[in-house]
């Protein structure tokens, strides 16, 4: 089991560490990666993960629901505790709510149960994202338009995925083949990226940085739990809803606070911190999912 972990948990430091080491010595431009990752790999990947006809989409519905509840209720779990210490809400919940389920949770799932576990790490991932573009962004700004929320890559590619899919339309292989190998780029960036990021952490505000590192992971597993045992689903899927509930907070939140101005520097502690704290929370969430024998 130690050996499956460290397999696991081992090529993210790799690559996370060579992100960090790399953005010491030079000064990548990792806002032009990100935009280029989130607007053509990841959504090349998500486009290609749908609308592949061996991946029977109708079977992960139930973790779609799981994910909602888990990515919402964090949010709901967490009111009280930020109204008891007068937390600034649009500053605490949407970090806890929503996880770092592209740069952390696409490879390390797929490293931790392989090329199969790649539909439910895009399903994950799509939900987060939608969520985070929906209701983290009303949360942050009421009066965000609809549409310009909507107006996204991977809200596209996910609806064109969905309907291949779904509507049985068979593509060539040579265009998934090309499909795949483009969005097999990103995994690898994210984590490049995350570990540039890793570098700006701000220790200023660590008391809310420690904070968020045990309400974000002990929130979501909280939920997951009942869900898992509400619902009839198969064991890859328990587990990758495990570790997805277990996730830190995504990168994407910093990014998000800055835009809106909305105390980027408290945000960035939380997300940082609570990064650096699943570096033991993972693990361990890890070791208890191989030990259940889920997969």
């Amino acid at each position: 089991m130690i050996a499956q972990i460290l397999s696991t948990m081992l090529p993210v430091f790799v690559i996370a560490g060579c992100g960090a080491l790399y953005g010491r010595y030079r000064t990548p431009d990792i806002q032009g990666l990100n935009i280029l990752n989130m607007e053509l790999f990841v959504p090349m990947l998500v486009f290609a993960v749908l609308a592949d006809q061996q991946a029977p989409l109708q079977e992960y519905a139930q973790l779609a629901l799981a994910a909602t509840v888990v990515v919402l209720g964090s949010g709901i779990v967490l009111y009280p505790l930020a109204k008891v210490l007068k937390l600034n809400l649009k500053t605490f919940l949407p970090p806890m709510m929503f996880n770092n389920s592209g740069n952390m949770g696409i490879p390390l799932l797929v490293l931790a149960f392989g090329d199969a576990a790649l539909p439910a790490a895009v399903v994950l991932f799509i939900v987060e994202m939608l969520l985070h573009f929906s209701v983290g962004l009303y949360m942050l700004d009421p009066h965000t338009s609809i549409v310009q929320r909507l107006k996204l890559p991977i809200v596209f590619a996910s609806i064109a995925g969905l309907a291949v899919n779904l509507g049985g339309v068979p593509l060539p292989e040579w265009l998934l083949e090309t499909l795949n190998m483009l969005g097999g780029v990103c995994i690898p960036l994210m984590l490049f990226a995350l570990g540039v990021r890793m570098l700006d952490i701000d220790f200023s505000d660590w008391k809310l940085g420690m904070l968020g590192a045990i309400a974000c992971p002990a929130s979501g597993l909280i939920l997951a739990w009942p869900m898992i045992a509400l619902l009839d689903l198969p064991g890859l899927q328990v587990a990758a809803l495990w570790v997805f509930a277990a996730l830190p907070p995504a990168v994407l939140n910093y990014m998000v606070a800055e835009q809106y101005r909305q105390e980027p520097h408290k945000v960035a502690s939380l997300v940082l911190l609570s990064n650096l704290g699943s570096l033991v929370v993972i693990p361990i969430v890890l070791g208890l999912v191989f030990a259940q024998g889920y997969v």
